[in-house]
């Protein structure tokens, strides 16, 4: 009876299964320690991401072609940009004159790829010079709070509502200039300010993070707390920053030659050349063609170029 249970016949004897048919892997090697696939570190997972935007790609391109023509350009086809030629008085574009040439026999190749340095230059330093400030102000702003964070936010607030073509006539008036530096000097006397709002909503959200607390504790300065713990954890935000305030430097500075406030000759822009053409647009229309056809390109591809990046440092799109 012990070998039946409810009336079924006895219960038959498992065989062992022979130690030949076991096979001991991976007990040697600590092989279930081993990642699947190699470490990516954030930039360079950045940097794969962001060559698959071929927009992007596109747009790094052809800001690398305009920043090698500005300054091969001018020396291309041997004509100075301030040489006249009285014999050539608004000749179209030709072998000798590949954009034309304007209302003084200068030729419009040396001459857009001239003005190109100054649009540029002034587009890039604008924009590190109010990064530079918003970052430092923003970031003691965030850091500090209370009193200090209400104070200064307000300080950026009354900045803010200043128009700043009024601030250019102003500086105008006052130094009596129409030079690169006073033009620089209107432009991010409040140019700062949005950045400055940004990088604070960031490092409002850095500050009661356990490594800033952790410094806090171990009595590292303030400054160095800023400088060397919340503002590189804020860069890819104000990469991203920089790229679109470029083209809106650019643009500011082509506006204001547009109008007579910007550039004085014999500097040039691409604003200035536009500003120059449109008097006799109608007649020669591609003097103005090839100024603004360079300005256009150089916003939208620094535009494009923001969004990607814009897109490759997002951390949430890691995968």
């Amino acid at each position: 009876m012990a070998e039946e249970t409810m009336g079924m016949g006895p219960i038959p004897k498992e065989e062992p299964i022979p130690k030949e048919k076991f096979t001991v892997i991976g007990t040697d090697d600590f092989s279930g320690d081993l990642i699947a696939r190699p470490q990516v570190s954030y930039w360079a997972d950045a940097w794969r991401r962001f060559r698959q935007n071929k927009i992007a790609l596109v747009a790094l391109v052809v800001l690398a072609v305009m920043v090698v023509m500005v300054i091969i350009g001018p020396h291309l086809n041997g004509i100075a940009f301030e040489e006249i030629d009285q014999d050539a008085l608004n000749q179209g574009p030709s072998a000798e004159h590949w954009f034309g040439t304007d209302n003084l026999g200068r030729d419009l190749f040396s001459r857009v790829w001239q003005a190109g340095r100054v649009s540029i230059a002034i587009g890039i330093a604008g924009a590190l010079i109010s990064t530079v400030v918003g970052c430092i102000y923003g970031g003691i702003a965030a850091y500090f709070g209370g009193w200090v964070d209400t104070i200064l936010m307000r300080i950026v607030e009354v900045l803010f509502s200043i128009p700043y073509l009024l601030i250019v006539i102003l500086i105008s008036v006052i130094t009596d200039s129409r030079s690169i530096f006073s033009l620089m000097l209107a432009l991010t006397l409040t140019g700062w300010c949005n950045t400055a709002r940004l990088v604070r909503g960031q490092m409002l959200q850095l500050k009661n993070q356990e490594f800033v607390l952790a410094a806090q504790a171990l009595g590292v300065s303030p400054w160095k707390i800023i400088l060397k713990h919340m503002l590189p954890n804020t860069m890819s935000v104000i990469l991203v920053a920089i790229t679109f305030d470029i083209p809106n430097y650019i643009f500011s500075e082509a506006f204001l030659s547009y109008l007579g406030l910007g550039i004085a000759a014999p500097n040039t822009s691409w604003g200035a050349l536009c500003s120059a053409a449109q008097q006799t647009f109608a007649f020669y229309p591609y003097q103005m063609f090839f100024p603004a056809l360079l300005i256009a390109l150089t916003m939208l591809s620094f535009t494009l170029l923001g969004d990607g990046l814009r897109d490759a440092l997002d951390p949430k799109l890691r995968k």
